[in-house]
């Protein structure tokens, strides 16, 4: 049967948002000091502090209101709502951060685990949800978050629960963490054949290759720059100053925002974009009219180094470079050495900081391995091969973890509504129960 319910203000002895305004300057942040929490490092009912957002001790003695202590309840006011953590004795005397909400509760009426248990519950995370503040991005204030209803259970009850619920949770994330391991290796292992693939791991008579982002080729095979093999290009954006040129947009313009369709490296070819230019347009600027087939890359922002091949014909930004293959080059073994050396092109090309581009000067010098033609259509053959059991296998742990994760949230939704007597269930049993 489900507990009844109170307010969590009902159990609270203070409550604090974290600092705003002029009480906390950006400048006053420190490398190695007292990390400031915010949403971002609230994450699996766990406090991760983050090196780049720490202040002085001096800044946190002012701002004392807001420094934790162990047993405080800590919530996140946007992003994943009511999102919350239990301060441990190490990370007393961090600070509350403007995107957080701090809760001391009476430790006499609620136990803070059984509390960060029960906020983690689907009753109290729908209940945030719908009360959520903001048109764009929902936020919590404190008011909604002290109206949270929490189950009135007995004190020795919620440590009962609670207890059982750290040894079974912590069970379900060790299993989690195992196959997020395999989910990195797998990443690792198609990674590496690609490399191997691209650069003729089969041949064992080599030699060493003058490319930064391979180790040797075959023998026989030729390094050629990119230029020699296909015609490279760009596009533009025609002007929005005229609005005549962005009526009756057919043709598909592929900008940076197209490319995280290829980011995983699944997709090969790109059919649909999510904006079109007009003929006109397109006529009225410096973009022209890519034949499918064509071998695109992002060269600047956060899709830079990420590639793909035209489905049809099609125009791009000038934040695209492409290449029109020749007689001489198979468009997807192209894709895949790009795909390869893309560490490369964004460790040792990129530049910037923190918008990272990849100049023109730089990709018209770029050079590629170069089998046969017949070769070529063999690898890229490979690779999808070798990519399809990759890929099969990875969906099946993620699907895994997908199940884990509902079983965890299940799990603790039931223990914390009274669903089950914690003190004679198996916490694996219930949760498969339920998730059947």
């Amino acid at each position: 049967m489900t507990n009844a319910t109170a307010p969590l203000k009902a159990f609270t002895e203070d409550a604090q948002t974290g600092p705003f305004g002029s009480q906390l300057h950006s400048g006053e942040y420190i490398e190695g000091g007292i990390p400031v929490i915010n949403p971002s490092n609230i994450k699996d009912g766990r406090l991760i502090a983050d090196q780049s957002s720490t202040v002085s001790t001096e800044t946190a003695i002012r701002l004392k209101v807001h420094r934790l202590r162990a047993g405080d309840l800590v919530f996140a006011r946007r992003g994943e709502l009511g999102r919350a953590a239990v301060v441990s004795k190490e990370e007393e005397g961090w600070l509350c951060g403007t995107g957080s909400i701090r809760v001391r509760a009476n430790h006499d009426q609620l136990d803070p685990h059984f509390a960060g248990y029960a906020l983690q519950s689907a009753e109290i995370r729908s209940y945030f949800t719908q009360r959520a503040v903001g048109s764009t991005m929902g936020n919590l204030n404190t008011s909604i978050v002290l109206g949270a209803p929490v189950p009135i259970v007995p004190l020795e009850e919620q440590r009962r629960i609670a207890d059982f619920l750290n040894a079974e949770t912590t069970r379900i994330d060790g299993l989690v963490n195992a196959k997020q391991r395999v989910l990195d290796r797998l990443a690792e292992r198609r990674t590496a054949g690609v490399v191997a693939a691209v650069s003729g791991g089969e041949h064992t008579e080599r030699r060493e290759s003058t490319l930064a982002w391979l180790e040797s080729i075959p023998e026989r095979w030729q390094e050629v720059r990119l230029g020699l093999l296909a015609r490279m290009g760009s596009g533009h954006t025609p002007s929005r100053s005229h609005p005549e040129w962005w009526v009756d947009c057919t043709v598909p313009w592929i900008t940076t925002g197209e490319v995280k369709q290829v980011r995983n490296d699944r997709l090969e070819d790109l059919y649909e974009t999510r904006e079109n230019i007009s003929e006109l347009g397109l006529a009225n600027s410096a973009a022209e009219l890519h034949p499918m087939g064509t071998v695109f890359l992002c060269r600047t922002a956060a899709s830079a180094g990420y590639s793909g091949v035209m489905g049809s014909d099609m125009a791009t930004s000038q934040d695209i470079v492409t290449w029109t293959c020749g007689p001489r080059l198979n468009p997807y073994y192209l894709l895949w050495c790009l795909r390869a050396m893309r560490p490369d092109l964004l460790g040792r090309l990129a530049m910037g900081s923190t918008h990272k581009t990849i100049y023109v000067p730089d990709l018209q010098m770029l050079r590629v391995p170069l089998p046969s033609l017949e070769e070529q259509r063999e690898i890229v053959e490979s690779i999808r091969q070798q990519h399809s059991r990759i890929d099969s296998l990875t969906d099946k742990v993620r699907r895994q973890i997908e199940l884990l994760t509902e079983r965890r949230q299940t799990l603790i939704t039931a223990a914390v509504t009274g669903e089950f007597d914690v003190s004679t269930a198996s916490g694996r049993h219930v949760a498969d129960g339920v998730t059947a």
